[in-house]
Protein backbone atom coordinates (compact mmCIF):
# COMPACT_ATOMS: atom_id res chain seq x y z
CA UNK A 1 0.00 0.00 0.00
CA UNK A 2 1.14 3.86 -0.29
CA UNK A 3 2.04 5.55 2.80
CA UNK A 4 -1.07 7.19 4.40
CA UNK A 5 0.26 11.04 3.45
CA UNK A 6 1.19 9.31 -0.59
CA UNK A 7 -1.99 8.41 -0.36
CA UNK A 8 -3.47 11.53 -0.95
CA UNK A 9 -1.32 13.17 -2.19
CA UNK A 10 -1.78 10.75 -5.20
CA UNK A 11 -5.47 10.53 -4.74
CA UNK A 12 -6.57 13.84 -4.13
CA UNK A 13 -9.57 13.31 -6.44
CA UNK A 14 -10.95 11.03 -4.24
CA UNK A 15 -11.12 13.27 -1.77
CA UNK A 16 -12.91 15.97 -3.49
CA UNK A 17 -15.32 13.09 -5.23
CA UNK A 18 -15.89 11.84 -1.57
CA UNK A 19 -18.36 15.04 -0.88
CA UNK A 20 -18.78 16.39 -4.54
CA UNK A 21 -20.66 12.94 -5.31
CA UNK A 22 -18.48 12.02 -8.33
CA UNK A 23 -18.70 9.31 -10.91
CA UNK A 24 -17.09 6.75 -12.13
CA UNK A 25 -15.10 7.91 -15.04
CA UNK A 26 -14.04 4.73 -16.47
CA UNK A 27 -14.47 1.89 -14.17
CA UNK A 28 -11.07 0.03 -14.78
CA UNK A 29 -8.04 -0.44 -12.79
CA UNK A 30 -5.20 1.11 -14.23
CA UNK A 31 -1.37 0.38 -13.89
CA UNK A 32 0.67 2.29 -11.78
CA UNK A 33 4.32 3.16 -10.97
CA UNK A 34 6.57 0.48 -9.20
CA UNK A 35 3.96 -2.11 -9.00
CA UNK A 36 1.04 0.35 -8.01
CA UNK A 37 -2.65 0.03 -9.24
CA UNK A 38 -5.46 2.16 -9.33
CA UNK A 39 -9.15 1.14 -8.72
CA UNK A 40 -11.81 3.66 -8.88
CA UNK A 41 -15.59 3.69 -7.89
CA UNK A 42 -17.47 6.52 -6.90
CA UNK A 43 -18.06 7.85 -4.62
CA UNK A 44 -14.14 7.59 -3.42
CA UNK A 45 -13.10 7.90 -6.86
CA UNK A 46 -9.20 6.64 -7.65
CA UNK A 47 -7.83 4.64 -5.02
CA UNK A 48 -4.03 3.92 -5.63
CA UNK A 49 -2.50 0.52 -3.81
CA UNK A 50 1.06 -0.23 -3.96
CA UNK A 51 0.23 -4.13 -2.79
CA UNK A 52 -2.80 -6.18 -2.33
CA UNK A 53 -4.65 -5.19 0.60
CA UNK A 54 -4.20 -7.94 3.69
CA UNK A 55 -6.36 -6.67 6.33
CA UNK A 56 -9.50 -5.16 5.60
CA UNK A 57 -13.21 -4.20 7.21
CA UNK A 58 -16.25 -4.26 6.02
CA UNK A 59 -19.36 -1.84 7.24
CA UNK A 60 -22.01 -4.72 6.05
CA UNK A 61 -22.34 -8.65 5.35
CA UNK A 62 -22.34 -7.40 1.05
CA UNK A 63 -18.86 -6.15 1.24
CA UNK A 64 -17.62 -8.45 4.09
CA UNK A 65 -19.39 -11.75 1.43
CA UNK A 66 -17.53 -10.27 -1.90
CA UNK A 67 -14.01 -10.03 0.05
CA UNK A 68 -14.94 -13.64 1.43
CA UNK A 69 -16.14 -14.47 -2.07
CA UNK A 70 -12.42 -13.61 -3.52
CA UNK A 71 -10.80 -16.04 -1.02
CA UNK A 72 -9.86 -13.18 1.52
CA UNK A 73 -11.54 -14.51 4.73
CA UNK A 74 -8.02 -14.59 6.33
CA UNK A 75 -7.95 -11.16 6.17
CA UNK A 76 -10.65 -9.74 8.12
CA UNK A 77 -10.58 -7.65 11.28
CA UNK A 78 -13.72 -7.25 11.92
CA UNK A 79 -17.20 -6.02 11.13
CA UNK A 80 -18.97 -2.49 11.58
CA UNK A 81 -22.71 -4.56 11.86
CA UNK A 82 -22.32 -8.24 13.07
CA UNK A 83 -25.68 -8.65 13.18
CA UNK A 84 -26.77 -8.05 9.83
CA UNK A 85 -23.83 -10.33 8.25
CA UNK A 86 -24.95 -13.66 8.14
CA UNK A 87 -22.28 -15.74 8.14
CA UNK A 88 -23.89 -19.56 8.61
CA UNK A 89 -24.11 -19.59 5.13
CA UNK A 90 -20.44 -20.39 4.60
CA UNK A 91 -21.25 -23.56 6.77
CA UNK A 92 -22.44 -25.56 3.65
CA UNK A 93 -19.67 -24.54 1.61
CA UNK A 94 -16.82 -27.34 2.36
CA UNK A 95 -13.41 -25.06 3.38
CA UNK A 96 -15.19 -21.35 3.70
CA UNK A 97 -15.26 -19.33 7.10
CA UNK A 98 -14.43 -16.67 8.81
CA UNK A 99 -13.35 -15.92 12.02
CA UNK A 100 -16.43 -15.55 14.02
CA UNK A 101 -14.17 -14.76 17.40
CA UNK A 102 -13.04 -11.83 15.37
CA UNK A 103 -15.86 -10.50 14.15
CA UNK A 104 -17.42 -10.62 17.97
CA UNK A 105 -14.53 -8.96 19.45
CA UNK A 106 -14.69 -5.89 16.54
CA UNK A 107 -18.23 -5.50 15.95
CA UNK A 108 -18.11 -1.84 15.70
CA UNK A 109 -22.10 -1.12 16.57
CA UNK A 110 -21.83 -3.26 19.37
CA UNK A 111 -23.18 -1.12 21.90
CA UNK A 112 -22.57 2.02 19.73
CA UNK A 113 -24.50 4.49 17.98
CA UNK A 114 -21.80 5.31 15.43
CA UNK A 115 -18.96 3.80 14.25
CA UNK A 116 -16.56 4.69 16.53
CA UNK A 117 -13.07 6.22 14.52
CA UNK A 118 -10.98 4.91 17.66
CA UNK A 119 -11.26 1.84 16.86
CA UNK A 120 -11.57 1.48 13.43
CA UNK A 121 -8.35 3.22 13.45
CA UNK A 122 -6.65 1.27 15.97
CA UNK A 123 -7.41 -1.68 13.55
CA UNK A 124 -5.29 -0.55 10.93
CA UNK A 125 -6.89 -1.75 7.85
CA UNK A 126 -5.40 -1.71 4.60
CA UNK A 127 -8.40 -1.14 3.27
CA UNK A 128 -12.15 -0.20 4.56
CA UNK A 129 -14.72 -1.97 2.66
CA UNK A 130 -17.32 0.87 3.17
CA UNK A 131 -18.89 3.97 1.75
CA UNK A 132 -17.62 6.91 3.37
CA UNK A 133 -20.83 9.32 2.46
CA UNK A 134 -22.48 6.70 4.31
CA UNK A 135 -20.58 7.60 7.68
CA UNK A 136 -21.51 11.55 7.13
CA UNK A 137 -24.87 10.99 6.43
CA UNK A 138 -26.03 7.83 9.24
CA UNK A 139 -23.36 8.26 11.76
CA UNK A 140 -22.66 11.89 11.94
CA UNK A 141 -18.86 11.94 10.95
CA UNK A 142 -17.25 14.59 9.52
CA UNK A 143 -14.93 14.79 6.35
CA UNK A 144 -11.87 15.49 8.41
CA UNK A 145 -12.79 12.02 10.27
CA UNK A 146 -12.35 10.38 6.90
CA UNK A 147 -9.44 11.74 6.05
CA UNK A 148 -8.10 11.01 9.15
CA UNK A 149 -8.71 6.99 9.23
CA UNK A 150 -7.14 7.58 5.78
CA UNK A 151 -4.33 9.17 6.33
CA UNK A 152 -2.71 7.43 9.21
CA UNK A 153 -4.59 3.58 8.68
CA UNK A 154 -6.02 2.96 4.70
CA UNK A 155 -8.53 4.12 2.51
CA UNK A 156 -12.07 3.93 2.26
CA UNK A 157 -13.67 1.60 -0.62
CA UNK A 158 -17.45 0.88 -0.89
CA UNK A 159 -20.70 2.24 -2.11
CA UNK A 160 -24.08 2.11 -0.32
CA UNK A 161 -25.69 0.10 -2.96
CA UNK A 162 -28.30 -2.27 -1.31
CA UNK A 163 -31.10 0.36 -1.72
CA UNK A 164 -31.83 3.66 -4.21
CA UNK A 165 -33.87 5.52 -2.36
CA UNK A 166 -31.75 7.81 0.15
CA UNK A 167 -31.28 11.54 -1.17
CA UNK A 168 -27.88 11.88 -0.18
CA UNK A 169 -27.13 9.55 -3.18
CA UNK A 170 -26.40 11.60 -5.44
CA UNK A 171 -23.93 9.59 -7.18
CA UNK A 172 -23.67 6.49 -9.12
CA UNK A 173 -25.11 3.33 -7.60
CA UNK A 174 -23.45 -0.58 -8.86
CA UNK A 175 -25.22 -3.65 -9.48
CA UNK A 176 -24.12 -6.51 -7.06
CA UNK A 177 -21.75 -7.22 -9.91
CA UNK A 178 -20.42 -4.32 -10.84
CA UNK A 179 -19.29 -3.47 -6.91
CA UNK A 180 -18.02 -6.95 -6.83
CA UNK A 181 -15.57 -6.60 -9.67
CA UNK A 182 -14.71 -3.26 -7.95
CA UNK A 183 -13.50 -5.27 -5.20
CA UNK A 184 -12.00 -8.08 -7.18
CA UNK A 185 -10.04 -5.43 -8.55
CA UNK A 186 -8.76 -4.10 -4.89
CA UNK A 187 -7.47 -7.95 -4.20
CA UNK A 188 -6.76 -8.37 -8.05
CA UNK A 189 -8.34 -11.65 -7.81
CA UNK A 190 -10.51 -11.39 -10.84
CA UNK A 191 -10.08 -14.99 -11.88
CA UNK A 192 -12.46 -15.64 -8.70
CA UNK A 193 -14.68 -12.80 -10.28
CA UNK A 194 -15.05 -14.48 -13.94
CA UNK A 195 -15.73 -18.09 -11.97
CA UNK A 196 -18.62 -16.35 -9.93
CA UNK A 197 -19.88 -13.94 -12.59
CA UNK A 198 -20.41 -17.51 -14.76
CA UNK A 199 -21.88 -19.50 -12.53
CA UNK A 200 -24.36 -16.78 -11.60
CA UNK A 201 -25.53 -16.55 -15.06
CA UNK A 202 -25.92 -19.95 -15.54
CA UNK A 203 -27.64 -20.25 -12.59
CA UNK A 204 -30.07 -17.37 -12.91
CA UNK A 205 -30.49 -18.46 -16.59
CA UNK A 206 -31.18 -22.29 -15.45
CA UNK A 207 -34.09 -21.07 -13.20
CA UNK A 208 -35.61 -17.97 -15.57
CA UNK A 209 -35.97 -20.64 -18.17
CA UNK A 210 -38.25 -22.79 -15.74
CA UNK A 211 -39.97 -20.23 -14.45
CA UNK A 212 -44.54 -19.53 -15.64
CA UNK A 213 -45.14 -17.16 -17.49
CA UNK A 214 -45.08 -13.27 -16.79
CA UNK A 215 -48.80 -13.45 -15.98
CA UNK A 216 -48.92 -16.56 -13.71
CA UNK A 217 -46.53 -14.90 -11.49
CA UNK A 218 -47.06 -13.36 -7.65
CA UNK A 219 -46.66 -10.04 -6.95
CA UNK A 220 -44.99 -9.53 -3.95
CA UNK A 221 -45.01 -6.85 -0.66
CA UNK A 222 -41.83 -6.69 0.89
CA UNK A 223 -41.92 -5.38 4.41
CA UNK A 224 -39.70 -5.77 7.63
CA UNK A 225 -40.71 -6.04 11.08
CA UNK A 226 -38.22 -7.60 13.10
CA UNK A 227 -41.18 -8.81 15.90
CA UNK A 228 -42.10 -12.65 16.20
CA UNK A 229 -46.12 -10.89 16.82
CA UNK A 230 -45.88 -7.71 14.32
CA UNK A 231 -48.42 -5.23 13.47
CA UNK A 232 -46.84 -2.72 11.58
CA UNK A 233 -44.52 -3.10 8.83
CA UNK A 234 -41.68 -0.56 7.15
CA UNK A 235 -42.38 -1.16 3.92
CA UNK A 236 -40.04 -1.83 1.07
CA UNK A 237 -40.31 -0.94 -2.80
CA UNK A 238 -39.06 -3.59 -5.28
CA UNK A 239 -39.39 -0.73 -8.15
CA UNK A 240 -36.22 0.14 -6.50
CA UNK A 241 -33.00 -1.69 -8.16
CA UNK A 242 -31.17 -1.51 -4.50
CA UNK A 243 -29.08 -5.16 -4.42
CA UNK A 244 -30.90 -6.56 -1.40
CA UNK A 245 -33.82 -7.01 -3.99
CA UNK A 246 -31.89 -9.00 -6.52
CA UNK A 247 -33.78 -12.12 -6.33
CA UNK A 248 -36.98 -10.66 -6.72
CA UNK A 249 -35.82 -8.95 -9.81
CA UNK A 250 -34.21 -12.08 -11.02
CA UNK A 251 -37.05 -14.19 -10.66
CA UNK A 252 -39.38 -11.99 -12.21
CA UNK A 253 -42.34 -10.67 -9.50
CA UNK A 254 -44.20 -7.26 -9.25
CA UNK A 255 -44.26 -4.82 -6.62
CA UNK A 256 -47.86 -4.95 -5.04
CA UNK A 257 -47.43 -1.34 -3.87
CA UNK A 258 -47.05 -0.32 -7.23
CA UNK A 259 -49.39 2.54 -7.66
CA UNK A 260 -50.17 2.99 -4.16
CA UNK A 261 -48.38 6.36 -3.58
CA UNK A 262 -46.45 4.12 -0.60
CA UNK A 263 -43.00 5.07 -0.82
CA UNK A 264 -40.28 2.83 0.28
CA UNK A 265 -38.14 2.66 3.61
CA UNK A 266 -35.07 4.95 3.32
CA UNK A 267 -33.09 7.04 5.71
CA UNK A 268 -36.03 10.01 5.72
CA UNK A 269 -38.95 8.05 5.40
CA UNK A 270 -39.56 6.23 8.18
CA UNK A 271 -43.63 5.42 7.41
CA UNK A 272 -45.50 2.12 8.53
CA UNK A 273 -47.96 0.46 7.09
CA UNK A 274 -50.51 -1.75 9.17
CA UNK A 275 -52.75 -4.93 8.24
CA UNK A 276 -55.33 -2.98 7.18
CA UNK A 277 -53.49 -0.96 4.82
CA UNK A 278 -51.99 -4.32 3.56
CA UNK A 279 -55.66 -5.43 3.08
CA UNK A 280 -56.33 -2.94 0.50
CA UNK A 281 -53.74 -4.42 -1.51
CA UNK A 282 -53.74 -7.73 -0.93
CA UNK A 283 -50.67 -9.12 -2.05
CA UNK A 284 -50.32 -12.93 -3.31
CA UNK A 285 -47.31 -13.14 -1.71
CA UNK A 286 -45.56 -10.94 1.65
CA UNK A 287 -42.05 -11.38 2.36
CA UNK A 288 -40.88 -10.43 6.06
CA UNK A 289 -37.28 -8.93 6.81
CA UNK A 290 -35.87 -9.12 10.28
CA UNK A 291 -35.83 -13.20 10.89
CA UNK A 292 -32.80 -14.26 9.27
CA UNK A 293 -31.28 -15.95 12.09
CA UNK A 294 -34.94 -18.64 11.45
CA UNK A 295 -35.28 -21.29 9.95
CA UNK A 296 -38.27 -21.83 7.32
CA UNK A 297 -40.27 -23.72 9.76
CA UNK A 298 -39.53 -21.50 12.77
CA UNK A 299 -40.84 -18.51 10.28
CA UNK A 300 -44.15 -20.08 10.04
CA UNK A 301 -44.35 -21.43 13.70
CA UNK A 302 -43.83 -17.89 14.72
CA UNK A 303 -44.74 -15.11 12.39
CA UNK A 304 -47.30 -16.91 9.97
CA UNK A 305 -49.30 -18.51 12.99
CA UNK A 306 -49.90 -15.13 14.60
CA UNK A 307 -50.83 -13.66 11.57
CA UNK A 308 -53.17 -16.65 11.37
CA UNK A 309 -54.75 -15.59 14.50
CA UNK A 310 -54.86 -12.22 14.25
CA UNK A 311 -58.35 -11.04 13.12
CA UNK A 312 -57.33 -8.60 10.34
CA UNK A 313 -54.19 -10.43 9.09
CA UNK A 314 -56.33 -13.66 8.74
CA UNK A 315 -58.10 -12.11 5.95
CA UNK A 316 -55.29 -11.16 3.64
CA UNK A 317 -54.86 -13.88 0.89
CA UNK A 318 -51.17 -14.55 1.39
CA UNK A 319 -52.09 -15.89 5.07
CA UNK A 320 -54.59 -17.98 4.09
CA UNK A 321 -52.65 -19.67 0.93
CA UNK A 322 -49.59 -19.77 3.80
CA UNK A 323 -47.56 -17.83 1.39
CA UNK A 324 -45.81 -15.24 3.96
CA UNK A 325 -42.22 -15.75 4.04
CA UNK A 326 -38.67 -14.74 5.20
CA UNK A 327 -37.89 -11.68 3.42
CA UNK A 328 -33.75 -12.10 2.76
CA UNK A 329 -31.24 -10.12 3.84
CA UNK A 330 -30.45 -6.33 3.28
CA UNK A 331 -27.09 -6.80 2.79
CA UNK A 332 -26.47 -9.57 0.25
CA UNK A 333 -22.82 -10.64 -0.98
CA UNK A 334 -22.66 -13.07 -3.98
CA UNK A 335 -22.01 -16.15 -1.67
CA UNK A 336 -25.05 -15.44 0.27
CA UNK A 337 -27.42 -14.19 -2.86
CA UNK A 338 -26.56 -18.16 -4.05
CA UNK A 339 -28.89 -18.91 -1.15
CA UNK A 340 -30.84 -16.36 -0.96
CA UNK A 341 -32.19 -16.92 -5.15
CA UNK A 342 -32.50 -20.38 -4.46
CA UNK A 343 -35.04 -19.88 -1.46
CA UNK A 344 -37.39 -17.45 -3.38
CA UNK A 345 -37.37 -19.54 -5.78
CA UNK A 346 -38.71 -21.66 -3.65
CA UNK A 347 -40.72 -19.31 -1.86
CA UNK A 348 -42.64 -17.93 -5.34
CA UNK A 349 -42.50 -21.21 -7.53
CA UNK A 350 -42.97 -24.41 -5.20
CA UNK A 351 -44.03 -26.02 -8.09
CA UNK A 352 -40.94 -25.93 -10.00
CA UNK A 353 -38.72 -26.08 -7.33
CA UNK A 354 -39.97 -27.43 -4.21
CA UNK A 355 -40.86 -26.16 -0.93
CA UNK A 356 -38.68 -23.38 0.81
CA UNK A 357 -39.43 -25.77 3.91
CA UNK A 358 -37.84 -29.01 1.72
CA UNK A 359 -33.69 -30.17 1.48
CA UNK A 360 -33.81 -29.60 -1.93
CA UNK A 361 -31.08 -27.77 -3.72
CA UNK A 362 -30.85 -25.61 -7.00
CA UNK A 363 -27.46 -24.53 -7.28
CA UNK A 364 -23.78 -26.63 -6.71
CA UNK A 365 -22.37 -25.80 -2.96
CA UNK A 366 -18.83 -27.74 -3.92
CA UNK A 367 -18.56 -25.59 -7.21
CA UNK A 368 -19.32 -22.46 -5.13
CA UNK A 369 -16.65 -23.72 -2.54
CA UNK A 370 -14.33 -24.86 -4.88
CA UNK A 371 -13.72 -21.10 -6.54
CA UNK A 372 -13.49 -19.09 -3.19
CA UNK A 373 -10.57 -21.73 -2.04
CA UNK A 374 -8.98 -21.62 -5.27
CA UNK A 375 -9.77 -25.24 -6.21
CA UNK A 376 -11.83 -24.34 -9.28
Amino acid sequence: MVTRRQLLATSAGASAGLFAGCGDLTGNGEAGTNGSYTVQMAPVGKVTFESVPKQWIAYDGAFADMAVALGQADGITGIGYKDRYYTYVYEGLDGVSVDEQTLTENNLLDGNSTIPKEALLGLQNDVHLMDPQMLLNWFGWKQEDVEQIENNAGPFFGNLIFRREDEWHDYRYYTLYEAFHKVAKVFKAEDRYRQFETYHDEFITKLQTKMPSADQRPNVLLVYAASDEPTEFSPYRLNDKGTSKKQWHDLGVSDALAGTGITGLSTTNRGKIDYETMLEVDPDVVMVRGHERKSAQEFRNTVLSFMRDHEVASQLTAVQNGRVYRGGFLHQGPIQNFFLTERAAQQLYPDVFGEVTSDRQLFDRSRIASIVTGDA
